[in-house]
């Protein structure tokens, strides 16, 4: 018989890629947990894990088996927190997935007033670095709520969030913000050499394709991983960075300039099934604190 700790080892060693990580998360003894993931393998007459000197990787089998150890591991926890949820907002867990740019910027205000207005419902966070991730994610029954960009398909419920505006960051000597400029035409930074995203980041997709729609491929000076370091590198003058308007950290040292036309992209909230209490209070309490973050979808244009 298959038991949910079991399938908690399994999902654990997977996201730690080692038994030594995850035994360490679990609490537990390794030759417990290896005990445990064995007794899992001969259950369902296959092994699930192949174990290599310095890491640990699925199997056929266990790559079948990983989205459903997650999603009845996401069910047993909705299952507990519904419990919770039926006697009020004063205890369970809220599981937010979401991409890493809405995740700086968006988010913080939302998760302040959801801290002090119901303490007692703890919230989990799950940052992506793209938008077909985070769906995959939420598609496997990783989070109750997704906040992000709208996935490709989708037979739950979505709702639309707001528009978030992309600005440039540029040093604050740049030629570019001379003067009293805060605006700027993306054609016009064609020759520089830009502050890029690595490659599996959502936002080096839309940099590339607005540089596209601008006539012109961007030149890279480095790649960053985190998004919060973009508009620091760019400040430090390794070359202009596009990124959210909501993102800029307060006391920013380089400067932003708007882009005629605007690039925008609109968020959405989104779930496998109707909302329940819990996340259907924290949508409502992110709706009232999004003004000066993002746009109405009615004075926004899309994103190329």
């Amino acid at each position: 018989m298959v038991s949910l700790r079991q399938l908690e080892y399994l999902v654990t060693v997977v996201d730690q890629g080692s038994f030594t990580r995850a035994a360490e998360i679990l609490h537990v003894t390794q030759p417990a947990l290896s005990h445990q993931v064995r007794a899992l393998e001969r259950s369902v007459g296959s092994p699930l894990l192949e174990r290599l000197p310095r890491a640990v990787h699925l199997t056929a089998a266990g790559r079948a088996m990983l989205p459903h150890a997650r999603a009845a591991l996401a069910d047993a926890a909705g299952a507990v927190s519904a419990v919770r949820q039926a006697i009020g907002l004063t205890g369970g867990e809220l599981r937010l997935a979401t991409v890493y740019s809405v995740s700086l910027g968006v988010l913080p205000a939302a998760l302040k007033a959801w801290s002090r207005l119901h303490p007692g419902v703890d919230v989990r966070l799950f940052e992506h670095r793209h938008a077909d991730e985070l769906a995959e994610a939420m598609a496997s029954g990783q989070a109750d709520l997704a906040i992000g960009p709208r996935p490709g398909t989708w037979a739950g419920p979505v709702r639309t969030i707001g528009v978030e505006e992309f600005v440039v960051a540029v040093p604050s000597d740049d030629p570019a913000a001379a003067g009293q400029a805060t605006e700027v035409d993306l054609g016009a930074l064609r020759d520089r050499r830009w502050v890029h995203y690595a490659p599996d980041n959502g936002l080096a997709d839309i940099l590339d394709r607005a540089c596209a729609e601008a006539g012109f491929q961007p030149r890279i000076a480095v790649r960053t991983e985190q998004t919060a370091s973009a508009p620091i590198l760019a400040a430090a003058g390794l070359g202009p960075a596009l990124i959210p308007a909501n993102i800029v950290p307060k006391g920013y040292e380089g400067r932003t300039l708007r882009l005629r036309p605007p690039i925008t992209r609109v968020l959405f909230a989104y779930a496998r099934t109707e909302l329940d209490a819990v996340s259907g209070a924290f949508l409502a309490l992110l709706g009232e604190n999004v003004a000066g973050k993002l746009l109405r979808p009615q004075d926004a244009h899309p994103a190329p």
